[in-house]
């Protein structure tokens, strides 16, 4: 009983750190993003559950490719029920050229053309780029990507305060279960 008030009490004064979320706010964005670091291959760790990977159980990646034209390639990667692999091309472009941390995704390419862009932003990046939390100005979606799937306990306490800072329920993300 001790455990659970004292979980319950650091969970509310994690919260209320962060401060209060009025509505109408938005998630901030990290300062600056070098696309030529971001780019590889980054290994899901946790998500909000969305339905367009409802059908990912393990070992989801997405790959940042950059391309002559200034955009971002991307390839989104995930093992489904089988054990066999599903993959979704779409493309990335900057709508903030100061800081290059906001974006929009699109994974619909028809006539020539991308539709139904999304927002994509990224709240929290390791300085030396081995982590990254990708936020959305609803906060409808999140995610936290590595390069390496082991993250250590300073990361994934400093990823939980940024989580927090920008107004997102840390128990609506679900841990991404890696290789198995």
């Amino acid at each position: 009983m001790k455990q659970a008030l004292a979980t319950l009490t650091l969970a509310l004064l994690l919260t209320a750190c962060g401060g209060p979320v009025r509505e109408g706010d938005t998630p901030a964005t990290v300062e600056h993003v070098d696309l030529a670091r971001y780019t590889g291959t980054w290994h899901e760790i946790a998500k909000i559950p969305n339905r367009f990977q409802a059908r990912c159980v393990a070992d989801t990646t997405a790959t940042y490719t950059q391309s002559e034209d200034g955009r971002i390639d991307v390839l989104n990667r995930c093992r489904v029920e089988g054990g066999e692999y599903d993959q979704a091309h779409g493309v990335a472009r900057v709508v903030d050229t100061d800081t290059n941390a906001k974006l929009e995704v699109s994974f619909v390419h028809f006539l020539g053309r991308q539709w139904f862009w999304g927002d994509y932003w990224v709240i929290g990046l390791a300085e030396d780029y081995s982590w990254v939390v990708v936020g959305h100005p609803e906060r409808t979606y999140g995610w936290v990507l590595a390069s390496n799937r082991d993250l250590g306990d300073e990361a994934t306490g400093r990823i939980e305060q940024i989580l927090v800072e920008n107004g997102y329920e840390i128990e609506k993300f679900v841990e991404s279960p890696g290789q198995e």
